[in-house]
């Protein structure tokens, strides 16, 4: 009788042992509070290497990407693209860089307003926030 008290403990423990194979449905992170079936947001920044107006844009950006508040950035994703790479990117964009459009989800590009260099990461927030709600 002992022996089989001791056999279904083992198999009791074996049971358990295999628990954490059903582990991954378990699994939290940071953006949990984000559907899994939904498609982070894209933005591109049409920018050339040495622009100061690119840079501080692409800089006030990541800052506004980082700020909470009732409509966060967190996901969004910032792509640069260098119009001296593509010939007809440099052609478009040359004297317009620096050049903001949301990528639909289509694939297709919607180019954003200019944002001034003036703007505070605060209000770059709110019209990045306010062109994703349209």
């Amino acid at each position: 009788m002992l022996s089989k008290g001791i056999g279904t403990m083992a198999a009791r423990s074996l049971s358990i042992v295999h628990v954490p194979a059903f582990k991954p449905k378990w699994v939290f992170s940071p953006l949990s509070f984000c559907s899994s079936e939904s498609k982070p947001r894209k933005l591109v920044l049409y920018s050339k290497p040495g622009c100061c107006l690119c840079d501080g844009l692409k800089e006030k950006l990541h800052a506004a990407f980082s700020l909470s508040g009732p409509d966060p950035l967190h996901d969004v994703v910032l792509q640069v693209r260098d119009i001296t790479s593509n010939p007809e990117w440099e052609k478009a964009y040359q004297y317009e860089i620096p050049v903001l459009a949301k990528v639909l989800s289509d694939g297709s590009e919607e180019i954003l307003p200019r944002l001034s260099p003036r703007l505070g990461v605060e209000l770059v927030h709110k019209k990045i926030a306010a062109a994703f709600k349209q």
